[in-house]
């Protein structure tokens, strides 16, 4: 199983609608992929379930306090190979806590979570929260790549050096082998001046990284955000189809890159 980290450290920049899209694009191509919604906001799980209020999720799975395995909380969607690992919504935030305060071992809970389950699926993909925490750290800790999800805009680069710092941390002293499979510009205005400015601010700051700069960004259009809200794919929505190829594409270049590694 190929786990992909899905990351940001700022909020509001579509890294939770990018895991949903690409969790679409994998389920059209008849992979079995699990997403984990490591998010104490639930965005995600809102999306792919109905009615998880309450119900179990990774705040049991991670949490020394609940039998819960990893296995007993994944639940199917409307998307045929397509399983959810839900947030368990406030929960997660108090095991959060709890992760702070946990000994040795806190941060390969998750790890330990999903090999239990590696044989049954080709792909997980985990919807971080937006901080570099010790869930983020977690989800860094068990997985064999990371895409970060950044937008053009100002402090974008600068973002993206403290996330990277975080990834080196963990190459140090819990995943050595974990790599950075791509930077995704999202929400993308290439037609306005701040847009492209930034965009060719954040490209220089791949390149001067050596990070991958998937290519073409993602554009700044409602449908993204409209259809995840709808629980849709893009290829189910009026006009989408352009905007679930390039999804799509993206893809192919992750599975590519992490095969790689594997």
């Amino acid at each position: 199983m190929l786990t992909i980290a899905i990351t940001n450290q700022k909020g509001g920049v579509g890294k939770t609608t990018t895991t949903y899209h690409l969790a679409r694009a994998a389920s059209l191509r008849g992979l079995r992929v699990l997403v984990v919604d490591l998010d104490p906001q639930g965005n995600l799980t809102d999306s792919m379930v109905d009615g998880t209020e309450g119900d179990a999720g990774m705040a049991d799975v991670l949490s020394t306090a609940s039998p819960l395995t990893l296995d007993e909380v994944v639940t199917s969607t409307s998307w045929e190979g397509a399983y959810l690992a839900p947030s368990g919504s406030d929960a997660l935030a108090l095991v959060r806590n709890e992760l702070i305060t946990s000994g040795p071992g806190r941060e390969m809970r998750l790890r330990e979570a999903l090999a239990t389950v590696s044989d049954s699926f080709d792909l997980c993909l985990i919807d971080c929260a937006p901080s570099l925490d010790t869930l983020t750290v977690n989800a860094f800790s068990a997985s064999d790549g990371i895409l970060i999800v950044s937008q053009s805009r100002l402090y974008s680069a600068t973002g993206l050096a403290h996330l990277l710092n975080t990834v080196e941390a963990v190459r140090a002293y819990y995943n050595p082998s974990v790599a950075v499979l791509g930077v995704l510009i999202n929400q993308h205005r290439a037609r306005t001046r701040q847009g492209a400015h930034w965009g060719e601010e954040l490209a220089a700051a791949c390149r001067e990284r050596g990070l991958r700069l998937l290519d073409p960004a993602i554009p700044d259009a409602v449908a993204i955000s409209d259809c995840a809200e709808s629980g849709l794919g893009l290829d189910e929505w009026p006009g989408g189809s352009t905007l679930a190829g390039i999804y799509d594409a993206h893809l192919s270049v992750l599975l590519a890159a992490g095969g790689d590694l594997l």
